[in-house]
């Protein structure tokens, strides 16, 4: 099991040239193909009808104007690939909305590198809710970059939240390129109960089994809480220095609006190392 294809959201936010390079080390890594995507803002659907034309018209500077910033940032990916030596890459020019266009991409792709909603800084077309976004529409995982800090390692130090449910599991499955390169691997339990049909006798015990057959040494610790789940994952990340997290994300998507899990609303919205998540 490896990554083969890793797709890193490109834009011009300030964020960018940090998740880029964290997306280009992974690929270096796993010997995979690199896609730097640049959604232009402008919805596909737009094109679908063939009755409109912009020519000469005021719309059509504006769109001129979306071209030439994915333009830009997809010459400013593929300095930062060259530079760091990543053998297989390509820049994507995506004529769609950023949280359409990216959601069809992953698709294709084993892993989606994005950056977690800065609130203060808005980049041009690109929604606030991005990443939950996407994690809920793509069926790929998502590794979500929290937008303060420096990382320079991700997955040296790995937390995993389980909880036994397919959420978690499938996020625990996709991270295993990761996991198994990582020096260091806990799985975190909260309040477990005494029984239950999810955990097995022994809480813990049969997902770090399975990780084992991957050649993934792994501690399990179990922890009981009064706090939120989010906030007690966000203390022992810190406690533990780690440098990365592994969980499910929790929601749904109803029309336009966004409905999350309490604890994955907790995790994008305060995160404070790199999270990979699973829907």
């Amino acid at each position: 099991m490896a990554y083969k294809t890793i797709l890193v959201h490109v834009d011009q936010s300030r964020h960018a040239t940090m998740r880029i390079k964290i997306a280009a080390e992974i690929a270096i890594a796993e010997n995979a193909h690199l896609i730097g995507a640049a959604m232009t803002g402008i919805s596909r659907f737009v094109y679908q009808d063939s009755m409109m034309d912009f020519t000469g018209t005021i719309v059509a500077a504006h769109i001129d104007s979306f071209y030439e910033r994915a333009n830009q940032a997809l010459a400013a990916f593929d300095a930062i690939a060259k530079k760091m030596g990543v053998l297989s890459y390509e820049k994507r020019l995506v004529d769609d909305e950023p949280e359409g266009g990216l959601s069809l991409q992953t698709r294709y792709c084993d892993l989606v590198v994005v950056s977690q909603s800065d609130p203060d800084q808005s980049s041009p077309g690109v929604i606030a809710d991005l990443p939950e976004y996407v994690m809920l529409n793509c069926a790929r995982p998502v590794l979500i970059i929290p937008y303060a800090g420096q990382f320079d390692l991700v997955g040296n130090n790995a937390l995993v939240a389980w909880d036994g449910s397919m959420e978690a599991t499938r996020a625990v499955t996709n991270a295993i390129p990761l996991l198994k390169r990582a020096k260091n691997v806990t799985v975190a339990l909260f309040n477990p109960p005494a029984l239950s049909d999810m955990h097995g006798a022994q809480p813990g015990a049969d997902v770090a089994l399975y990780l084992a057959r991957h050649d993934i040494k792994i501690e399990v610790l179990q922890q009981h809480t009064e706090l939120d789940v989010g906030d007690a994952l966000l203390s022992l990340a810190a406690d533990m220095r780690s440098d990365l997290m592994v969980m499910g994300g929790y929601g749904h998507t109803r029309f336009r609006e966004v409905l999350l899990g309490s604890v994955t609303k907790t995790m994008l919205k305060t995160m404070t190392v790199p999270v990979l998540m699973s829907h």
